[in-house]
């Protein structure tokens, strides 16, 4: 028996979309993802030729990717519960407009200033699209084809991380940086073309929303993020204590003044369904496991190894592109069999691969690197369709808003947890820093392999 079949949100009001419709609607969103997805990836390719153009030192361009990510971490639950509201799809295509319009004001940023404007502007619409992102895909696909559609959706998001650094390269080989940006425009433009006659329009609440409380949800995302973030890039600790207690404390007084709302921006009422809150926390372990490997990696194959940065991105590379690979195989096979079988096996080959990872010899050949990092791109592809799937179905239809919100909140926090980890443990151990992280990741994965196999035991039973 799987976690939906089980779950307490009854039988599914909808069973997706007319074929044909279906086929451009899923257009339409995953090359929104796509593109979101790729600009994560390119900017920090940017950062050194935008330093130099605009004159600007290294420490203050590294803001073009901080204000993005703050922008669009803090955005993530006021936006999916506003989408529960006005309509997923009117978030969603909101949110890629206004990305493509602040794509253009980025790529016309006269100066630092104005770029860090465009960039929050873009961050924000980002955060559009992927707080209701898996919402959307619920009610796109019919519910025995729910697995697929979130294997898919992941394929998509691992495809363009896979590729964006290379586009990027390609991109400044022909033009200034300024380009990176403007491609955005016309795909952008196309998509809300599409998404404007496809989409679909789920049911919408009835309940106003509370202004009040997204500002405080906002503050609270964005402070926590800030906190951490500054932890792991050695700010004055006073300041990083404070945003993470007043973070906190703002979180506490949201879920106060929404003891008794019938949908709360910051979803308790979600994480009290015990399927929803482990695949919640197995997804934050997963990010953090990817944050941890992929700070350290760099610094473990040309410190550690003694191999070059041309070596080091064709070494990063099986781990992407096997994820592209197996997150549809991974999602056909959770439309038949339990999200806490698929994904604590995936887990466990994650564990498997960091650990081996770790203990490589000093002087390992290629292929022994290649196929442990195909065996982490293999577990982290095989849990995340799974786990998706169960995250989603778990919770009622119309709190897929906030469900999804929860989707990209768990990636982004743990990813930006396990960078700071890593830079921790680089603080505190040294050259050695790195297999440590490594070796920390090998036991993150497996706490989340445990996890994810309680959802067994958590799975109501009939009677």
């Amino acid at each position: 028996m799987s976690e939906e079949s089980g779950s307490a949100t009854g039988p599914s009001p909808h069973d997706g979309l007319p074929a044909e419709r279906r086929r451009w609607a899923v257009a339409a969103i995953f090359t929104a993802v796509a593109v979101a997805s790729l600009d994560t990836a390119i900017a920090n390719i940017a950062l050194p030729a935008i330093a130099a153009d605009l004159r600007v030192s290294p420490a203050d361009v590294i803001w073009v990717v901080n204000v993005y990510q703050i922008a669009l971490v803090a955005t993530l639950l006021p936006l999916g519960a506003l989408g529960e509201i006005v309509g997923h799809e009117r978030i969603y295509l909101g949110g890629l407009l206004l990305f493509t319009v602040a794509s253009l004001a980025s790529a016309c940023a006269w100066s630092l200033e104005s770029l860090l404007v465009a960039r929050t502007l873009q961050g924000l619409g980002a955060s559009g699209l992927m707080s209701v992102n898996t919402a959307l895909v619920r009610f796109v696909y019919p519910t025995h084809l729910l697995g697929r559609a979130f294997g898919y959706n992941a394929l998509t998001v691992a495809t363009a991380m896979t590729l964006g650094p290379t586009v990027a390269a390609g991109i400044l080989s022909l033009g200034p940086w300024p380009w990176l940006f403007a491609i955005n425009i016309p795909i952008g433009l196309i998509a809300i073309a599409i998404g404007l006659k496809t989409l679909p329009r789920p049911p919408r609440a009835v309940h106003p929303f509370d202004f009040l409380g997204a500002l405080m949800a906002a503050g609270a995302l964005g402070l926590i993020i800030i906190g951490i973030s500054g932890a792991a890039h050695h700010a004055d600790i006073g300041l990083v204590g404070v945003a993470l207690v007043v973070g906190v404390a703002l979180g506490w007084l949201l879920i106060r003044r929404h003891a008794d709302h019938p949908a709360p921006m910051l979803p308790v009422d979600l994480f009290r369904l015990p399927i929803f809150a482990l695949s919640a926390a197995t997804a934050v372990c997963s990010f953090v496991v990817q944050g941890l490997a992929f700070v350290a990696l760099p610094f473990y194959f040309q410190e550690t190894l003694h191999r070059t940065a041309v070596e080091t991105g064709l070494f990063m590379t099986p781990w992407p592109l096997v994820v592209a690979i197996m997150a549809p195989i991974a999602g056909r096979l959770s439309d038949r069999y339990p999200a806490g079988i698929l994904g604590g096996v995936g887990l466990a080959l994650l564990c498997l691969g960091m650990g081996l990872l770790a203990t490589l010899p000093a002087a390992p050949a290629t292929a022994d690197i290649v196929w442990r990092m195909a065996l982490c791109g293999c577990g982290f592809g095989f849990f995340q369709a799974p786990n998706l799937k169960a995250l989603m179905s778990s919770a009622p239809a119309g709190r897929s808003g906030s469900a999804s919100s929860i989707v990209a909140t768990a990636r982004l926090t743990g990813q930006t947890i396990g960078a700071a980890l890593a830079a921790s443990c680089f603080s505190f151990v040294g050259r050695d820093g790195a297999v440590v992280a490594l070796a920390l990741a090998a036991g993150v994965a497996a706490i989340g392999s445990l996890m994810s196999f309680l959802r067994m035991i958590a799975i109501p039973r009939p009677g």
